[in-house]
């Protein structure tokens, strides 16, 4: 899949309403929106990719997946737009998710007024919290707290937030334990990491949904290079054997792949 999601929108009306979003042409989709109310609720379907598989319009306002590698200077005013059209709920938490692990809107200052305006009309944050949380993205993290977020221990874990973290950890699910494995691994955070162990969580696991699920902790600490937590892992059991889900990639040839060659050598020399 060579072109941008919105050139395989066959649907015309649609495909001309995306095309005034991303001009950011505010009268002009708001006039489209008035002609042909049904839009704003009308999903559009891709048969390829992993996710953004069955969007609604507001969706594209997060440019994730990216098709022009910006967003109009406007774009706030143009999400409100659709929005007010009549957008659902499901529509409006979805398009949070994207707008908080979305590089563009966040590179062009759009993320935090993106989250607020989405906040205001009902979005559910939890999942977009952690979300954000996976992808580094700290500053969505800390305005998704603001406007109410909860904090719990895998958004501590990916956080560093060692406080935080000891304090949440003897409540903690079993699956938020295993989500904070998956966190601290991906982040470096060696002391979490020894924690959780130490609580029981189990380093050969497969990383639970909302974190990389088709990987490993040990494949996550190898691909980032944190050299410290590849060695504890080890010790604690942690096997080289495991491939991931997509790719079929063991920890070293995710080390290998990310240009690590040192700690491909130093996981390959222990899988003999």
């Amino acid at each position: 899949m060579n072109k941008p999601h919105h050139e395989h929108i066959d649907d015309p009306l649609f495909r001309r309403a995306v095309d005034l979003l991303d001009a950011g042409d505010h009268e002009g989709l708001h006039r489209h929106l008035q002609e042909h109310p049904k839009l704003a609720l009308q999903h559009v379907n891709f048969a390829f990719g992993n996710y953004f598989k069955s969007p609604t319009l507001l969706e594209f306002i997060a440019e994730n997946p990216i098709r022009h590698g910006t967003l109009p200077d406007n774009i706030a005013a143009m999400a409100r737009v659709i929005l007010d059209a009549g957008a659902d709920q499901s529509a409006v938490t979805e398009t949070l998710g994207l707008v908080a692990t979305g590089r563009v809107a966040q590179e062009c200052g759009a993320q935090i007024p993106l989250i607020d305006l989405l906040c205001d009309h009902g979005a559910d944050l939890q999942g977009a919290l952690l979300a954000a949380a996976s992808h580094g993205e700290y500053d969505a993290v800390k305005a998704l707290l603001r406007r109410g977020a909860q904090l719990n221990l895998p958004v501590a874990a990916a956080l560093g937030h060692i406080e935080d973290f000891r304090r949440l950890l003897p409540t903690a699910d079993a699956n938020d334990r295993q989500l904070a494995l998956a966190m601290a691994s991906k982040f470096g955070h060696n002391e979490m990491v020894k924690s959780l162990l130490d609580a029981g969580e189990d380093p050969n696991r497969y990383n639970p949904a909302g974190s990389d699920a088709h990987s490993t902790p040990l494949h996550q600490a190898a691909w980032a290079g944190h050299e410290n937590v590849v060695s504890l892992l080890l010790e604690r059991g942690a096997r080289l054997n495991i491939k991931d889900k997509f790719w079929q990639g063991t920890p070293a040839d995710w080390a290998g792949h990310a240009g690590r060659a040192e700690l491909e050598a130093y996981l390959r020399s222990h899988q003999e």
